[in-house]
């Protein structure tokens, strides 16, 4: 993390970029002076060089704490891309092999249907089980006297289509998937594999399960529309039509449908959304949402996955084993939940050049609400981007933008 630039960040934002990142920062500090940010901070890192760092705005409203450099929060899907690269550093390291079946990791998988599943068929969402029909709560991923009733409810999950044949978005279940396989070829939970083989010695501050004296005085709150907001724009965004949101909250609108099923179980409880502000959650190793960070501390975590396995020295896998990443692995026009173009890669996110930046080769996970942990290895860019005031649409135009203002800035036009 750096401290100091030779380009301040322009009012109302702090924090600063280098020379020739400066219509990133304007465009940041423009969503914070149009109050689309409550808080908000974006880092990005060219070749492992921090070359923007920007922050502000209110960490919380209610008490009027502001937002540092080192806020975290609940980062929602960016988890995802995290377990990944635990993934990726099991595999690298010879503990599973990705065209091998489920089963051969954990045969009490192999019911209902799905004995052929692969494993890289399960990670790119192309299994089938985006969706469970047993019934189970946040608090039953939590708890571990119900750690066996939730893995019992996904081995007797039948896929919803043929393994293999189509594509749906797993929003929930890819964490709970992920953390039964992960757990028996490492031996250990995927948060701490990633916090010492990855986290710690990268400087990041990204945790899968943080400990209390990681997040003292960092905390921001989380702070989603309401509900009947929510719907209401889902509502008008259905009634719309002509788009990957009126598409998608149509579907979800359908009591029975794939997409509603695939958001709503495991339920989040009366508290809805809210809930991820809650401590227990940012203890749990939840493979989906729990992760926590900064926006620094993504951007960090990325930092092997843009310079072909290395950075400042330690080899932290070999990078041909970053190969097959680069390309998309999986691909759908119409995504069965989310209902729009793309795909992924040992269950990292391969968006549509113009999403995310121009690079096919970029890959990471954005998070609902907007968040994103994100790397182009083309480009040698990692980027962090965490917010509390929560987007309701499937791709945030606030990380859009911030994303095109940093691919218009004359320091990558100009590379």
């Amino acid at each position: 993390m750096r401290t100091a630039f030779p380009r301040a960040a322009p009012y109302p934002a702090r924090g600063g970029v280098e020379e020739g990142f400066e219509p990133l920062a304007e465009r940041f500090a423009a969503h914070l002076a149009a109050g689309e940010e409550i808080g908000a901070a974006f880092a990005v890192y060219r070749r492992g060089v921090c070359v923007a760092h920007l922050w502000g705005g209110l960490a919380d409203r209610t008490t009027g704490e502001p937002w540092g450099p080192e806020s975290r929060l609940v980062v929602f899907s960016v988890t995802k891309g995290l377990a990944s690269m635990a993934l990726h550093l099991a595999a690298a390291r010879g503990l599973f092999e990705w065209d091998a079946p489920v089963t051969s990791v954990w045969p009490g998988f192999g019911t209902s249907g799905k004995q052929s599943v692969t494993l890289r068929q399960l990670f790119n969402h192309q299994a089938g089980l985006a969706a469970l029909d047993e019934p189970i709560t946040l608090a039953d991923c939590m708890s571990a006297a119900e750690r066996d009733r939730v893995r019992r409810a996904l081995e007797v999950q039948r896929p919803a289509w043929e393994p293999g044949a189509d594509q749906g978005y797993h929003a929930l279940s890819f964490g709970l998937y992920a953390r039964e396989v992960f757990e028996r070829v490492a031996g250990e939970p995927i948060g701490e594999l990633l916090r010492r083989e990855l986290f710690e010695p990268l400087g990041s501050d990204a945790r899968l399960g943080a400990r209390a004296e990681e997040e003292a005085g960092r905390v921001a709150t989380l702070v989603p529309p309401s509900a009947p907001a929510r719907v209401a724009h889902m509502l008008r965004a259905a009634l719309r039509g002509g788009s990957a949101e009126s598409r998608m909250f149509h579907a979800v609108l359908e009591p029975r449908s794939l997409a509603r099923r695939a958001f709503t179980n495991p339920a989040l409880g009366p508290g809805g959304l809210a809930a991820y502000n809650g401590v227990a959650v940012r203890r749990s190793d939840l493979a989906w949402a729990s992760a926590t960070s900064s926006a620094d501390g993504l951007a960090r975590a990325y930092l092997p996955f843009a310079s072909n396995g290395e950075h400042d020295g330690r080899r932290y896998f070999d990078e041909k084993t970053l190969e097959p990443l680069y390309r998309r692995q999986g691909w759908s026009e119409r995504d069965r939940v989310l209902q729009k173009a793309l795909g992924w890669s040992q269950g990292f996110l391969k968006e549509e050049p113009g999403v995310f930046g121009p690079t096919r080769e970029a890959f990471g996970h954005a998070g609902m609400g907007g968040a994103l942990g994100w790397c182009d290895p083309v480009h040698g860019l990692t980027v962090g981007y965490v917010m509390n005031r929560m987007d309701w649409r499937v791709r945030s135009p606030r990380a859009v933008a911030l994303m095109d203002a940093l691919y218009a800035c004359e320091a990558l036009r100009s590379s």
